[in-house]
């Protein structure tokens, strides 16, 4: 079912990702505090291939349309605005987790870490300072032939480079799957329409896709050369095309409501799931890991969404969406709208 003025694919798609990405940090973070792996592990690890590719493919859909713009309307809409609620919420976890710094490191550490954060990406937040670094170089590099980005992007990805360094890692690793979004777009929408038009057959070839990436999974070598790059690339086919179902009906309707606010989930869902994974493993109430990083994955994305809800249209409206003073002079206002 279309909304008015979305795609509501494209909404589906980034809600199933922004789950993925809390079910994720969710559990590593409870098997990292219990010390053993829990059975949540097998949906991280059979998510991982496709998880962030294609969230980055989803990312670059739309920027056919806006990447001839001026220069200052682009940069404020795809270089400010993000800049804006990194620093802000880069800001906000480190005002939590100070208290533990300062212990650790003293107050001159902290400093330090939270002066570290801007070259080197703090935490969570890596997604947002990464993206506009896409959106420039995407721009800059629009009238080069695109096969030949397309070649250097993906041999970066199958050089699996590993510096040490997030920026130059995750851009190696992760370029190729955004600069895809943006010159197949076309192409995946039509794919798209096409299992919505044939869902039948669609979800035979999603049995499969599933078979082929559990396989690899299962025998350790997803991570490969040339494996990693063919298994997300097909994965984030898969996941438009599960998405495209979905779509097709009201049942999974939440799923959309958090890709329309992908962004609020990604900004503050470590408020609900830090606070919720150390009372739920100090009370033990919940005896199995698993059980916990579910319910845990649950509350971050649960407080994220009630606090989004709670100060919209109050004086902290500024937690998610950006006012006008962080804009750029005439450009437009932009408000939190993912499908663009």
């Amino acid at each position: 079912m279309a909304s008015q003025n979305r795609v509501d694919w494209v909404d589906y798609a980034k809600g199933f990702c922004i789950v993925m990405v809390v079910m994720m940090h969710s559990t590593l973070g409870v098997e990292a505090a219990v010390g053993h792996e829990s059975w949540m592990h097998v949906a991280v690890a059979f998510a991982k291939p496709f998880r962030m590719p294609d969230f980055f493919l989803i990312s670059g859909l739309f920027l056919a349309r806006v990447i001839d713009r001026d220069w200052r309307t682009y940069l404020d809409r795809k270089v400010v605005h993000f800049a804006y609620f990194y620093v802000l919420w880069v800001t906000i976890q480190f005002a939590f987790k100070a208290p533990g710094f300062a212990a650790e490191q003293g107050v001159l550490g902290v400093v330090k870490l939270y002066a570290e954060s801007f070259i080197e990406p703090f935490g969570t937040l890596w997604f947002i300072y990464l993206l506009p670094i896409f959106f420039v170089i995407t721009k800059l590099a629009r009238n080069v032939p695109v096969v030949v980005v397309w070649t250097i992007l993906a041999a970066l990805e199958i050089a699996h480079i590993q510096t040490g360094w997030t920026v130059i890692d995750e851009f190696a690793n992760r370029f190729v799957y955004f600069y895809t979004g943006y010159v197949l777009a076309a192409r995946i929408f039509q794919i798209a329409a096409t299992v919505q038009a044939r869902p039948t057959l669609a979800a035979g070839g999603l049995m499969l896709w599933a078979l082929f990436n559990g396989f690899y999974v299962w025998i350790g070598a997803a991570d490969r050369p040339f494996i990693s790059l063919t298994l997300g690339l097909i994965g984030a086919v898969a996941v438009v095309s599960v998405s495209a179902l979905m779509a097709k009906s009201d049942v999974f309707s939440g799923l959309r409501t958090l890709g329309k606010n992908s962004i609020v989930v990604y900004l503050a869902f470590f408020l609900g799931m830090a606070g919720s994974r150390a009372a739920l493993l100090r009370s033990g109430i919940i005896p199995d890991a698993g059980t916990v990083a579910l319910v845990v994955t649950a509350c971050g994305i649960g407080v994220a969404v009630a606090l989004f809800a709670a100060v919209r249209g109050t004086a902290l409206k500024f937690l998610f969406e950006r006012p006008a003073w962080a804009r750029l002079g005439s450009a437009p206002r932009l408000t939190l709208q993912p499908a663009e």
